[in-house]
């Protein structure tokens, strides 16, 4: 279940205590869960609360988290770019090819949108998030565009 929490944006303040901001997508995805932890027989509980000191080191906590989740991003699209180029150096203007490789983009893409979705407070590491996979779209183009000259080439 911490999986699941963390996939909603969560920090975890203590163990087995999560914050979220107070949104009503968090509030309903949290009392889904709750119902499906009150129906395995366990404890679930859901709290409303108000900061009253330390609300710069809840709002760095979450910057923080999707800060690494932004970075993280930037690493697999590092890891894109290097795979397109393997394609150039072993010369693989394939299809098939081509179609692992936009698979790979769109599941960046959903990534990154989901990462999105949970920055409540504006994390500054989307932008480069955001840079790096405009690159991976970019190679993914020129790429494609070999793909197809092969193809004409060969006809």
């Amino acid at each position: 279940m911490w999986r699941r929490i963390k996939s909603l944006g969560a920090i975890y303040l203590q163990n087995s205590v999560a914050a979220l901001p107070n949104t009503p997508v968090a509030e309903r995805s949290l009392r889904k869960l709750r119902r499906e932890i009150l129906d395995m027989s366990g404890t679930a509980m859901l709290l409303s609360a108000a900061v009253l000191a330390g609300e710069s080191d809840v709002r760095n906590a979450f910057q923080t988290a999707r800060n690494d989740e932004y970075a993280e991003i930037v690493d697999k699209c590092e890891d894109f770019l290097r795979q397109v180029q393997k394609e150039y150096d072993e010369n693989h203007f394939t299809y098939a090819e081509l179609e692992e490789n936009e698979v790979d983009l769109v599941k960046l893409r959903n990534w990154f949108a989901k990462v999105v979705e949970r920055d409540a407070f504006g994390a500054d590491g989307r932008a480069a998030a955001e840079q790096a996979l405009k690159g991976c779209e970019e190679s993914l183009e020129a790429y494609a565009a070999r793909v197809y000259a092969e193809e004409a080439e060969g006809q």
